[in-house]
């Protein structure tokens, strides 16, 4: 008999398990400071599954928005719990799948290897750090990195000294770029950022205490359609995902 024949003889169910599944996508929104390790996990679920897993990085408050537009996001990262608050509140996520899945910390980094550590505290001179450079920052009223390094500069006494010299950009790796490049002679970023970027250095972290934690929950979306969106979720949490966001820095939380 031709195989076209004998499958079509084949009971459904049967027949069904003789073929390989269809591929799907996942897309996934993340905040920016999660690419270098994000996409490592992303091609490892690639490699095992034959999904493929499509990322938007962006400020997390950027993300939230287009997801509470109408954006056709699947999972949502958020560095942030009040972004991912808003997004929930706005009925879209799944219930039930919400988590926290991260903490990171906050540094002050600089352009090379030969820049002498600071220590950050309410001595700290940052006009005179600075010498009219400026200091890249996220943005500081909407961006959980500059909403972080803004509150953290605000308990050291520090902010509106420094104010003025604050180039804010887009997100994180917006700032982190600025100082790899030179263009700003500091920046205050995340350490995962600072460990993914061999042109800076850490010269100084800011105490947990000056700044709310940082914590990125993750959610699958009401938008999601098939199950690998949420075998990609489930895959975030699973111990290989862990060993790669541990290596970059970040703090697994279970």
């Amino acid at each position: 008999m031709p195989v076209r024949q004998m499958m079509l003889a084949l009971p459904l169910g049967l027949a069904a398990l003789t073929l390989p599944a269809a591929a799907a996508e996942v897309v996934v929104f993340a905040a920016a400071s999660m690419k270098t390790a994000l996409d490592t996990v992303a091609a490892a679920y690639q490699a095992d599954t034959g999904h493929t897993v499509t990322i938007s990085y962006a400020g997390s408050a950027q993300l939230a928005k287009q997801i509470l537009d109408g954006a056709p996001a699947d999972i949502f990262v958020s560095a942030s719990v009040e972004w991912m608050d808003e997004v929930e509140q706005g009925g879209a996520v799944v219930p039930g799948t919400r988590r926290d899945l991260l903490g990171n910390r906050l540094v002050l980094v600089a352009a090379g290897p030969a820049a002498p550590p600071v220590a950050l505290d309410r001595d700290t001179d940052l006009p005179a750090l600075l010498a009219g450079g400026k200091l890249a920052m996220a943005l500081v009223d909407s961006v959980p990195a500059g909403q972080y390094g803004k509150a953290a500069l605000t308990t050291l006494g520090l902010w509106d000294a420094a104010e003025p010299f604050v180039a804010q950009v887009d997100n994180v790796r917006a700032a982190l770029a600025l100082v790899a490049t030179g263009e700003a002679p500091y920046g205050i970023v995340y350490a995962t950022d600072a460990a993914a970027e061999p042109r800076v250095r850490v010269v100084g972290s800011f105490a947990a205490d000056t700044h709310d934690p940082i914590t990125y929950p993750v959610a699958l979306l009401a938008s999601a359609q098939d199950p690998a969106d949420r075998a990609f979720l489930d895959a975030l949490s699973a111990p290989p995902a862990d060993a790669v966001f541990a290596a970059q820095g970040f703090a697994v939380l279970k």
